[in-house]
């Protein structure tokens, strides 16, 4: 799927897509490879983290490579002032772990979607109310698909992305306790295969993501 008009709504899509892909800690032509391996497995959205060494560059040089292909946005925006770097870099959108408002406004003020990091109810609603579209419910490791449950009953309204304990084996229950979207780290974007460079087994398996997240609705 081509997306030509890079004006459109990104939260939008990112819903369709259900996926966020989350790249950390791989460098030069490894990370390249990975990510071409990853968009050509279906992967449209990839979130590049800020603790990455040379973050702002790896953000440039995809927003080029995969113009047309894939949306490249920024993670682990901690505040305004990484905010500000990441999208100087070319940042198409910016998650967090964390709430901060000044990073949702710094952003708004500029036509760029945050999905901010989020826990309680009291959260969510800060981030909704402060002018997020979605929020990344994180971590859920150890709260699981039931946690997510009890929190759409008084916000089904906020579209949540799930992040943290999400697999192949257990994205589909936590679609169905209400989870929109899946932000996914090491259990799509393996680093055994990057190290290897078994870049084939990588778009492999992220095919197998998209594929399972196009069965969820």
């Amino acid at each position: 799927m081509e997306y030509p008009d890079r004006k459109e709504d990104l939260t939008s899509l990112m819903l369709q897509e259900k996926i966020v892909a989350i790249f950390r800690g791989f460098t030069g032509e490894a990370a390249d490879q990975a990510g071409e391996a990853l968009v050509s497995g279906g992967i449209r959205f990839m979130e590049v983290t800020m603790n990455t060494e040379g973050a702002p560059d790896i953000i440039r040089r995809w927003r080029d490579r995969f113009e047309g292909r894939a949306f490249i946005g920024a993670g682990t925006v901690l505040d305004a002032d990484m905010a500000r770097a990441a999208l100087a870099a070319g940042a198409e959108f910016l998650i967090s772990p964390n709430l901060d408002e000044a990073v949702i406004d710094y952003a708004a003020a500029r036509g760029v979607d945050v999905w901010p990091g989020v826990l309680t109810p009291t959260e969510i609603v800060r981030a909704w109310n402060a002018g997020a579209k979605a929020v990344k419910l994180f971590p859920l490791g150890t709260l699981g698909p039931n946690y997510i449950r009890e929190i759409r009953g008084p916000l089904a309204h906020i579209p949540i992305m799930a992040t943290g304990g999400v697999d192949l084996s257990t994205m589909e229950a936590y679609a169905a306790a209400g989870a929109s979207a899946f932000g996914l780290g090491s259990k799509l974007v393996r680093g055994e295969d990057i190290r290897s460079g078994h870049y084939a087994a990588l778009t492999e398996h992220a095919d197998r993501f998209v594929q399972l997240a196009r069965t969820l609705g």
